[in-house]
């Protein structure tokens, strides 16, 4: 089966498709969500893979940054799951924590070795 002409001919159909419509949506979701599946199944492919891919690469950069910060040569042996925290904190440091309630977490998670009263 020769897949370039099928991809040809189902393109083909796709311009015609949109020649005769009189709202052509402006972004590629939208344009998914008109796309019928069983009838232009490689189209919606492409239309779903454009649909999910990031227009840039920004919070992938800010990642790396905040882990090149956080990963120092002092804190070379923290564990992974740390890590994500400590990194998760400072990817997502504009949300407000209830400090209070982070304590009552962390005073009830377990018993300590020496019981501290104030």
């Amino acid at each position: 089966m020769d897949y370039s002409s099928t991809l040809k001919g189902e393109f083909e159909l796709w311009q015609m498709k949109w020649e005769t419509e009189t709202v052509i949506p402006t972004n590629s979701l939208d344009t998914l969500l008109n796309c019928p599946a069983d009838i232009f199944p490689n189209i919606y492919t492409i239309l779903k893979i454009f649909s999910i891919l990031p227009v840039t690469t920004a919070s992938v950069e800010r990642s790396f940054s905040t882990l090149k910060r956080i990963k120092t040569y002092l804190r070379n042996s923290t564990i992974e799951n740390r890590l994500n925290g400590l990194a998760l904190l400072n990817v997502h440091r504009n949300i407000d924590i209830d400090i209070e309630s982070l304590i009552d977490v962390f005073a009830n998670r377990k018993e300590r070795r020496i019981n501290f009263k104030l």
